[in-house]
């Protein structure tokens, strides 16, 4: 697996283009605005999905022209495939610099626990509500995470926005990623990548949350 992450866009979102150098096959995973350096390596790999871990503007904006180039499927949590082409849910109508972000309706809508084969990655679903009604996280077999705005390193994602619910990530950061192994390396939506291990002995969000 070689992993390259792009922060991209007004809110530099991390967009991740995860590549099998075998079958020289790849993931995208988020697609924010100004994707040019990763399309032009995509060029490489046949991209066989686009998954979303929630559908607020800075992660959805460039995948119009991502899905243009790669031609592949999209992947969403069923309660955010509304907010593709809807900017007053994804929140882009509230940000004048952004222009309304109007997307076409994902392929497949995910589940927790499902079980996905893709670019021969095995990957599984977890449904990681609070900063987002939709949001999910993605952990492959090979013990990568990339957990959207669910989980920071340092912190964890807002929930001041519309459908956001601090109850509701905090069990999920608990019940779903908190399990995970420690040395289970976390790839976030914003920012550098962190490990499990570390945000259970440093991250002050979860420190005095764990059981």
């Amino acid at each position: 697996m070689k992993i390259y992450m792009y922060p991209l866009g007004l809110v530099q979102t991390n967009t991740y283009l995860i590549c099998n150098e075998e079958t020289k096959e790849a993931i995208i995973i988020d697609a924010s605005s100004e994707p040019y350096e990763l399309l032009k390596v995509a060029e490489n790999y046949k991209i066989k999905a686009i998954l979303l871990t929630h559908a607020h503007f800075d992660h959805i904006s460039g995948l119009n022209e991502i899905r243009k180039a790669t031609n592949a499927p999209v992947y969403i949590h069923p309660f955010e495939q509304s907010w593709l082409s809807d900017p007053a849910l994804n929140g882009s109508i509230r940000w004048p610099n952004v222009g309304q972000v109007i997307c076409e309706k994902a392929d497949f809508e995910l589940q927790d626990q499902q079980e996905l084969t893709l670019a021969g990655f095995q990957i599984q679903v977890l449904y990681t509500p609070g900063h987002s009604p939709g949001g999910v996280s993605f952990i492959f077999d090979n013990g990568n995470l990339f957990c959207g705005d669910a989980l920071f390193a340092g912190s964890i994602g807002r929930t001041d926005l519309p459908g956001g619910n601090y109850e509701q990530l905090i069990e999920s950061i608990q019940d779903q990623l908190m399990d995970l192994p420690d040395e289970t390396t976390c790839y976030p939506g914003h920012g550098p990548k962190t490990t499990i291990g570390r945000e259970k002995m440093a991250n002050p969000y979860i420190t005095g949350i764990l059981r």
